[in-house]
């Protein structure tokens, strides 16, 4: 058993440097060739982001979830969440 969860753990992505929540954030705005219909956030800068979630936050942007998810996170989480998410998406699985 030892040796098939260190395969496991071998195997899996190393986000290590996430910030806390962020890697929940890429199972639904994965990376644009999925072909989502959730945006995908490959690509946009960490202001930009930052700015979507506090109009989430506040109402001024309209949504379905976003707003009661922005709601949950603290403008430090937030600004964390984005920097990490504003990284190129490879370089989000880079091994250390």
């Amino acid at each position: 058993m030892p040796v098939l969860l260190a395969g496991l753990v071998a195997s899996a992505p190393v986000w290590a440097d996430a910030a806390p929540g962020a890697t929940a954030c890429t199972g639904c705005h994965g990376p644009a060739a999925l072909g989502s219909g959730i945006p995908s956030l490959d690509g946009h800068a960490a202001d930009d982001i930052v700015a979507q979630m506090q109009a989430f936050r506040s109402g001024e942007r309209k949504a379905t979830v976003m707003d009661r998810i922005a709601r949950g996170y603290t403008e430090e989480e937030t600004r964390a969440i984005a920097e990490w998410l504003a990284k190129p998406e490879v370089s989000r699985h880079d091994q250390p």
